[in-house]
């Protein structure tokens, strides 16, 4: 294998750190000593401050043999033995780059490698043209000795240092990067080529190398932001396309440039801190983001506070971490009723915050105060005074006043009112006011101006959140509160409400039964009482007027509608001659206690049985009374004497103090209603009788001991003869029905098969009579049309009298009445609907033809009107029609009434 020449132009990057204040500037830079270096170029980019170290310079040899020796042709720099380049003097000019020689010598080894560095102001590396790559020769073979085989050839692999390419070059493109040559060139025609992704593959076209010579080129600027590095792969093959080489694996690391200013994640960022906060405490953290390397000064922010508005009480109250971006409190003094939010312009810059190079970027912070309860609630005057009426409640007696600089309608500012002292019977609160905050003391409990005519009361404030730490209550947070209770009439008020009384029922009209009498409360005034009745549903009683003593006007029954579970209710009204005049109700329960005064009553009503007697076939009986205890049952159940078919028939036998059975005696009895009287007797004292009878259907029965169906109509009162009037009377109904029905479906074939107006011969509906001329021929054009003419004035006309008209016009009355046709006409009524409807038009003055009466002045000789008066009727005898008859049947109507003189 031929050996290849390789021409490196590199860029090498550094990295800038940040300690306490200081910047320092480190670089490293690997060197191998299995190669040997004509010439080997790198551009730094430097920031020249005031202190003199500038970076290291690393050196490894393939040994890893650290003992070498570094030598600077600038007396301006020096390098350490650890690599460390140092300033030595100051650099006066910095527009142009500084470019100086570092060689690099082994202690323990005669060869020497050496390479440029240039160094230039922050911002102007990418002006900076690239170092014209020189060729550099590997040694490609190295012969040893052999204990057996003598010298032996051992190849050695290559080792290509990546290239760098500043990215935003300005050019001119396309810029030669390295130049790839097999030593076989000179005996064999190459072509080279290269590989990969930018060059064949996307992003295609950004690499390019010549064929013939070697030469790879970079086309158009790069970004590291979009692409950081590239792998390419050169080839090398002889016009035949055979491989001469073995590809080569080309790096091409994209140097950053600071290009891309820090941008915030938001332009406004919103936070809070707690009033009163001690230095120290945590705000809020902005963040910025570059894309740059952040591995460089490029991509390192740092963040710094530009302005904060307002600077009470300081300018600076706030810091923030110059590379996170947090911002904390560095003063204590914040206070919310002062200042209740901060606006804080924060700056992010790269390269690490240096404002001479560094790119910059700002946003906004908005710091807002959050409010503590650091200010108790004040009541604005020691004592509030008020005034309220007896006997009122959820009255608001005055308002108590408070003032609390927290932030209004939150759990600081609420206020909360207690009432301490001078109120044991808790006759009133304090309720506060959302919206004002204030204290509204209102009445809870009626006062009376009789036992209290003024109050005292102690109110404390405070808030629904305890006070912060620290913080102590106000003595203006307790005020007195003198309240005066206004007298006012006061209704009269019975002193037993509702009062019960108990009376037995059926008392006479008349009986006093007690004295419901009231009290009026204002002592400090004389008044009289009066009485009246306010509700009384059964009218049973009145009052008197003067001393309340209350009578009956009718008899109590306890088994009225108006008595509920034995008591009686009765409203009644006290007032007094007060002004104004003041009234009292009070209730009066009459208890009353039940006399024996109602008999009992037979139930059922009804029974059924049948007619031969069984066990089962029994009616049970009883009895209700409206009493109640001991006036009720147990009742006595008796049969009457008489008639003597009632015990001869029936019997009645106890089964409990409110239950009988009636039953047969006999063993048979006829199929019948029977209606059986009764005695039954109640418990009382005196005990109540009555007579009730109870009707018995008596009925032929199943073996089930149920009535069948011929007997239950037996029973019922019907005999043979009833029921066979009642059979015929049905069968009687039924024909009429029929008979109607046929009656109507006769009718209605009558009504289809009516016959039309005309006689059918003479209908002409059938026969088409088709017209060719239109005209009445040459002697019937000789007609003058002016006498048709509308004139062109008709106020001759229209003065006429009324009723003498020249024109026709329709008569002003009302329209005569069409019969309406129905919806769904039978057919036959259709004769009838023309007749009427015709019958209609000929009485309708209104309809057209209009038959006025027209009245013809003389026109005149110049008239070109003719004469009426020739036209004067035939004198001449009768005038022979008979020719009317050879016209056809459309004219045999008229034939018959001009013609025959039978038809006449």
């Amino acid at each position: 294998m031929g050996s290849i020449w390789l021409g490196l132009g590199a860029s090498c990057s550094f990295s800038l750190y940040s300690l306490s204040l200081s910047l320092s500037l480190s670089l490293s830079l690997s060197l191998s000593l299995c190669f040997s270096f004509s010439l080997l170029s790198c551009i730094f980019t430097a920031i020249f401050l005031s202190f003199p170290y500038l970076f290291t310079v690393k050196f490894e040899n393939c040994l890893h043999n650290r003992e070498v020796g570094f030598v600077s042709s600038d007396p301006a720099f020096s390098v350490r033995s650890d690599g460390s380049v140092y300033v030595e003097q100051e650099v006066a000019n910095l527009s142009e780059p500084v470019q100086f020689m570092v060689t690099a010598r082994g202690l323990r080894d005669t060869r020497i490698w050496e390479t440029t560095v240039k160094l230039a102001v922050a911002g102007h590396a990418p002006s900076i043209p690239l170092t014209q790559p020189r060729l550099i020769k590997f040694p490609r073979k190295h012969l040893r000795s052999s204990s057996s085989n003598g010298l032996r050839r051992q190849k050695r692999d290559w080792v290509i240092p990546p290239i760098n390419v500043p990215e935003n070059s300005r050019g001119p493109f396309p810029q030669m990067l390295v130049r790839i040559r097999s030593d076989q060139d000179l005996t064999v025609g190459i072509r080279y080529s290269i590989t990969g992704a930018g060059a064949d593959q996307p992003p295609s076209d950004i690499y390019s190398i010549d064929p013939v010579n070697g030469k790879m080129y970079v086309t158009r600027p790069l970004d590291r932001e979009e692409r950081a590095s590239y792998h390419l792969r050169a080839h090398a093959v002889d016009m035949n396309g055979n491989q001469v080489e073995n590809p080569i694996d080309l790096y091409i690391y994209v140097i950053d440039m600071n290009d891309n200013r820090p941008e915030f994640q938001n332009q406004v960022y919103n936070g809070s801190v707690d009033e009163g906060s001690k230095p120290g405490s945590s705000v809020m953290q902005v963040t910025a983001s570059d894309s740059d390397d952040y591995t460089t000064a490029n991509g390192m922010v740092r963040y710094r506070i530009l302005s904060q508005t307002p600077h009470n009480p300081i300018p600076n109250m706030f810091t923030i971490n110059s590379e996170t971006g947090d911002i904390i409190t560095v003063a204590a003094g914040l206070d919310r009723e002062r200042v209740s939010q901060y606006t804080i312009i924060v700056q992010a810059t790269d390269m690490e915050g240096n404002l001479n190079f560094g790119l910059s970027n700002t946003a906004t912070a908005l710091i807002s105060i959050t409010d503590i309860n650091d200010n108790p609630p004040e009541l604005t005057v020691k004592t509030f005074s008020g005034e309220v009426p007896e006997n009122k409640v959820n009255v608001v007696v005055t308002n108590l006043t408070v003032v609390d600089r927290d932030q209004p309608h939150s759990v600081n500012w609420n206020a909360v009112y207690r009432i301490v002292s001078g109120d044991p019977s808790g006759h009133f609160t304090v309720r506060t006011n959302p919206i004002t905050n204030e204290g509204m003391l209102t009445v809870v409990k009626p006062v009376d101006f009789e036992m209290n005519r003024a109050f005292m009361l102690m109110v404390v404030v405070s808030n629904q959140a305890h006070l912060a730490s620290g913080i102590q209550s106000s003595l203006q947070s307790t005020a007195g509160v003198t309240i005066s209770v206004q007298d006012v009439n006061e209704p009269p008020v019975f002193p037993v409400n509702p009062k019960l009384i108990r009376f037995e029922e059926g008392v006479p009209a008349g009986t006093t039964l007690t004295v419901f009498s009231a009290q009026d409360p204002d002592h400090f005034i004389h008044q009289t009482v009066r009485y009246s009745k306010l509700s009384d549903p059964a009218n049973w009683l009145r009052i008197n007027r003067t001393n309340g003593q209350i009578s009956t006007m009718a008899l109590l029954d306890r088994e009225s509608m108006y008595v509920k579970n034995n008591v009686y209710e009765a409203t009644f009204l006290a007032f007094d001659n007060g002004a104004p005049q003041a009234s009292g109700t009070g209730t009066l329960q009459i208890y009353l206690i039940d006399v024996n005064d109602n008999a009992p009553v037979l139930m059922p009503r009804e029974g059924q049985v049948c007619e031969r007697a069984r066990p089962a076939s029994r009616v049970n009986i009883t009895a209700s009374d409206a009493d109640v205890d001991p006036n009720v049952g147990p009742f006595v159940f008796e049969l009457p004497s008489f008639p003597a078919s009632v015990r001869r028939n029936w019997t009645v036998s106890r089964l409990n103090g409110d239950y009988a059975q009636l039953k047969l005696r006999i063993p048979y009895l006829e199929a019948g209603v029977y209606d059986i009287p009764v005695f039954v007797s109640d418990s009382g004292n005196p005990p109540l009788s009555n007579r009730s009878v109870i009707r018995i259907k008596v009925c032929p029965c199943d073996e089930n001991g149920d009535c069948s169906a011929t007997g239950a109509v037996a029973a019922a009162g019907l005999g043979t003869g009833a029921i066979i009037a009642i059979l015929i009377c049905i069968i009687i109904l039924l024909t009429m029905v029929l008979i109607f029905v046929m009656w109507m479906k006769r009718r209605e074939k009558e009504r289809q098969a009516k016959p039309l107006l005309i006689d059918p011969e003479d209908d002409v509906r059938d026969n088409i009579l088709k017209y060719d001329e239109e005209g009445g021929g040459e002697e019937d054009q000789d007609y003058d049309l002016s006498q048709l003419q509308q004139p062109e004035s008709l106020d001759h006309i229209i003065n006429k009298p009324a009723g003498v008209r020249r024109v026709d016009e329709r008569p002003m009355i009302a329209e005569s009445q069409y019969p309406v046709r129905p919806s769904l006409p039978h057919p036959g009524d259709i004769g009838d609907f023309i007749i009427d409807g015709l019958r209609a038009a000929d009485n309708d003055p209104t309809a057209p033809p209009y038959d006025s009466l027209l009245v013809f002045d003389y026109e005149g000789s110049g008239s070109t009107a003719g004469s009426v008066s020739s036209l004067n009727s035939s004198s001449s005898g009768d005038q022979d029609y008979d020719y009317l008859n050879d016209w056809g049947p459309r004219f045999k109507k008229l034939a018959d009434l001009y013609g025959g003189g039978d038809d006449n």
